[in-house]
């Protein structure tokens, strides 16, 4: 049965189905951490110790099961406090004092009927303290409030990752000890210590509280995943964008995964019973491909290799694509080209120009299926997708026109005015037979696009 009920509260009527979330316990002066915390840099946790005065029902056993459905939506829920407290051989039920200012607060007709009345109903002292308050609110009632706080963090198996900004980095240790109390399961906290700039495009991380073990198992939509996440590269925000790839593919469809980590696409694709070639130039990356895919028990699908991008197109994926469209029915399947290093993937795009001599795709028929690429790239600015496009077709060397541009789909912000996006198109036979250079001598970039290219390089 579906319960409505009014709140006595000015100007507000709200139904049961959305009390139960409604009132936020920091929306509440009483129930918030003590304001002396404010700034504090060592956590001190016994500083949280606050005694504040609380309504509440006391109750018969008896009568519990009758009065609950009347005040449910009434609870004081607060972390490591159960509202519903043995009291010699009654119940005591707490109740937020936001909606609850007095017995007349509550809905007093249905609970006469149960022979509850306002002698039930008293303020009482209640004791809180750190282990009540979630993260979130530890950290919102210490950290500045002139700055930006904590907006997000990722969790990686037991570890959390944090990017934080220089404001919050007097304030490290303290988040790094509040996360590891407060998170499930979490036994390490680390910071992102620099920029990805180096070879294998892995995070630079700095240990912040407690245990140096950087061995993870994750799940990413039902799949499972093990790596060292101190060694190679994965951001559990990307999940969303590798189900939408995944689902696009068909058991029997082809995919050539150049920048392919530890598997994100590969390792679900072949689980589908896709053809897939999966490369990535990190021997600590192709390490855990490997074992990801033995993993999943999806060995006989997927081809793996340690290369740099640009060899892997040049080599495995031409000899692999030109006997697939030379002696099979392409009609049949699809095949699909992944890109994912969004700071610098468009530049391996050229590698498609030329790709083939004429003569070696002189004889397909007209009708035949070349590939989908998707291609990942940052973009810093205005007006950043039309930025992707121009950078796109400048490194591809070719206009992107309505028979060749799937789409331009926005992924993720990154950081202000920073977006990444895919570019997703179909390669035809004029660009995999002829070589960039030759494009470029009748239509060069324009200063438009190069301007654009400057602008999305990876800060």
């Amino acid at each position: 049965m579906l319960l409505v009920a009014k709140l006595k509260v000015p100007g507000l009527t709200i139904t049961a189905t959305r009390l139960r979330h409604y009132f936020r316990n920091m929306d509440a002066k009483e129930l918030q951490p003590p304001s002396s915390v404010r700034g504090m840099q060592e956590l001190q946790r016994k500083e949280f110790r606050k005694s504040i005065q609380v309504p509440r029902l006391r109750v018969p056993e008896s009568q519990v099961q009758r009065v609950m459905p009347l005040v449910k939506k009434f609870l004081l829920k607060m972390e490591h406090m159960h509202p519903v407290r043995v009291v010699d051989t009654s119940r005591e039920i707490l109740l937020h004092p936001t909606p609850v200012k007095d017995w007349e607060s509550l809905p007093t007709e249905d609970l006469e009927k149960q022979e509850v009345t306002a002698e039930n109903f008293c303020f009482a002292e209640l004791e809180l303290g750190y282990e009540n308050w979630s993260a979130n609110e530890i950290l919102k009632s210490v950290l500045p409030t002139e700055e930006e706080g904590l907006t997000s963090y990722s969790r990686i198996g037991h570890i959390a990752h944090l990017n934080l900004r220089d404001h919050l980095l007097p304030y490290k240790q303290l988040i790094g000890q509040v996360l590891r109390d407060k998170l499930p399961n979490c036994r390490t906290v680390v910071n992102k210590a620099s920029s990805i700039d180096n070879t294998y495009r892995n995070f630079q991380l700095e240990l912040i509280c407690g245990e140096p073990e950087y061995q993870v198992e994750t799940k990413e939509n039902g799949v499972p995943f093990e790596f060292d996440f101190s060694k190679v590269y994965w951001n559990p925000r990307l999940s969303t964008e590798h189900e939408r790839i995944v689902k696009l593919l068909q058991t029997g469809d082809v995919l050539y995964d150049v920048f392919a980590g530890v598997g994100p696409f590969s390792v679900p694709a072949a689980k589908k019973r896709c053809n897939v070639l999966a490369n990535d130039l990190n021997p600590v990356s192709f390490h855990w491909l490997q074992h990801n895919a033995k993993r999943n028990k999806c060995l006989s699908q997927i081809k793996m290799f340690n290369k740099d991008g640009r060899q892997f197109i040049l080599e495995e994926l031409r000899e692999d694509l030109l006997k697939r469209l030379l002696t099979t029915d392409t009609s049949s399947y699809a095949t699909h080209i992944t890109m994912n290093l969004p700071a610098m993937a468009v530049e391996f795009l050229d590698a498609f120009r030329g790709l083939y001599k004429a003569e070696e795709l002189s004889k397909l028929p007209e009708n035949v299926s070349y590939p989908n690429v998707h291609v990942y790239s940052f973009a810093k600015g205005e007006n950043t997708k039309e930025l992707v496009r121009k950078l796109v077709e400048c490194n591809l060397g070719a206009s992107l026109d309505d028979n060749l541009l799937q789409g331009i789909s926005f992924v993720r912000n990154v950081a202000p005015n920073k977006d990444m996006y895919r570019v997703s198109f179909r390669l035809s036979q004029h660009l995999l037979t002829t070589p960039k250079e030759i494009e470029l001598s009748r239509k060069r970039c324009s200063e438009d696009e190069q301007g654009a290219a400057a602008k999305v390089k990876c800060v």
